[in-house]
């Protein structure tokens, strides 16, 4: 259902540039809500922005942007300029994305339905929002450089990591959701097959969680050294046991029967890609091999490593930005019965989005329009919704980058601050997990539904 939304949405979104969310759609489409569609929109636009990125980095670009004044600094031949001016174009994209969508979260403050003025603004105007984004994108380039680079990526690896938790929060709702449904089908009929799909999917999350773990240390560690690596790994992995434990404690169950190792085993699996990630960012190159030199290892071991590239398509990044398009995708058009999307990103009113059809689908030869299901009160929190597009326009620019700064322009490197906000992002994603865990017991008189 999701997807033919996207589609109608997208084929309705050109003759909509400066009409409102409500215009007519192809006839292929039923009665859509539109809360789902601007979201839908807003998430087109997001992955237009990181799709301009991407151009950014390409060879031919590069050239081009060495014309801007002072936007390539060659300083005693260190700095790679087809790689410098890429990154800055990226960050110059982003700061246009995330000025954007900070100015709409801050101007959407308080909105409690369509009746609102500013809702107006909020599921209209695109041609004017569009503009809006190509001009404040074309100024970015003509901000000098001093210390713009530098500050954007301080403020780029604290959004970034802010969005990693959002991340998990998505990736938990995602997991009850499957669990819940798949709950569900084993009580309906035929629970031995659905119980063996569960039994399958948790085990196979589990041992990928598990070789994960013995290839860090095979090619991460080295004896007598990487210790921070070590410490990274085998903490992270104990707190997963610690975890996957409490999910199946009696006292929990009893007030979460559905909650169980299958949730347990996504965020694992998450958690150890976030080790992976934090350890692919360390300067030291000792501890942190390329993808192409531990391939090396198996094929040809005694060649010599080669330099890691600092183009964006790396492994890391190419998973970073999978990541980011499901999650994007996922909260646009999740249904708001869903408590952790509703608690993160929605309002207090309880209503399905994907659900609704706002009177069924239309009669035979009746045009179908996108209705506004949020007449009594919004679906979804417009104020968060753009600032969960804010960071992630950031979490776009540091993986595009590869969460590089350019350290006193003599060199781009990786750096350990991009190293301990990742791995402050996976203990607090495994703290938030746990607390959704316990919160019940804790709390007995509280709803948590």
């Amino acid at each position: 259902m999701g997807g033919v939304l996207g589609i109608c949405s997208v084929a309705s979104w050109i003759p909509c540039l400066c009409s409102s969310a409500t215009c007519i759609l192809c006839r292929c489409c039923p009665n859509t809500s539109n809360s789902t569609v601007t979201r839908l929109i807003y998430a087109f636009i997001m992955f237009l922005g990181t799709l301009l990125s991407i151009v950014m980095l390409s060879p031919g670009i590069s050239d081009q942007l060495k014309k801007v004044p002072g936007f390539c600094e060659d300083v005693n031949g260190y700095v790679n300029c087809n790689v410098l001016v890429g990154y800055k174009a990226v960050y110059r994209v982003s700061f246009a994305m995330s000025i954007f969508f900070l100015v709409f979260s801050v101007l959407m403050i308080a909105v409690k339905t369509s009746k609102d003025p500013r809702a107006a603004v909020h599921n209209g105007f695109w041609f004017f929002k569009i503009l809006a984004i190509v001009g404040i994108m074309v100024g970015a380039f003509y901000i000098p450089e001093g210390p713009f680079t530098r500050t954007w990526w301080w403020i780029g690896l604290l959004g970034a990591g802010c969005f990693i938790v959002i991340q998990l929060v998505l990736l938990i709702d995602f997991a009850h959701s499957v669990n819940e449904s798949w709950v569900e089908r084993m009580e309906e009929g035929n629970s031995k097959c659905w119980y063996a799909v569960l039994l399958i999917v948790t085990s196979l999350l589990y041992i990928l969680s598990l070789v994960s773990v013995v290839l860090f240390y095979v090619f991460y560690t080295i004896p007598g050294g990487c210790n921070e690596n070590k410490f990274f790994i085998s903490f992270n992995m104990i707190l997963c046991v610690i975890i996957s434990i409490i999910s199946i404690v009696p006292r929990v169950q009893e007030y979460q029967p559905r909650s169980g190792l299958l949730q347990s085993s996504m965020i694992t699996l998450y958690t150890m890609y976030l080790t992976w990630s934090a350890m692919s960012n360390e300067p030291d190159r000792t501890c942190n091999p390329s993808l192409i030199s531990i391939l090396n290892q198996f094929t040809s071991p005694t060649i010599p490593e080669p330099p890691k590239s600092l183009q964006w398509w790396d492994t890391q990044s190419i998973i970073g930005l999978v990541m980011f398009v499901l999650c994007i995708l996922y909260s646009s058009i999740r249904s708001s019965t869903s408590s952790q999307v509703r608690k993160l990103t929605l309002s207090g009113h309880d209503t399905a989005m994907l659900d609704d059809t706002a009177g069924g689908d239309a009669e035979e030869g009746e045009v179908r329009r996108v209705v506004d299901n949020e007449q009594d009160a919004v679906q979804y929190s417009y104020s968060f919704f753009h600032f969960m597009l804010c960071l992630a326009s950031l979490y776009v620019m540091m993986t595009l980058t590869n969460w590089y700064r350019d350290a006193d322009l003599n060199t781009i490197t990786s750096k350990w601050p991009a190293v301990w906000v990742k791995m402050a992002s996976s203990w607090f994603c495994l703290l938030l997990y746990t607390w959704t865990l316990i919160a019940p017991c804790v709390f007995p008189n509280r709803d948590f539904n």
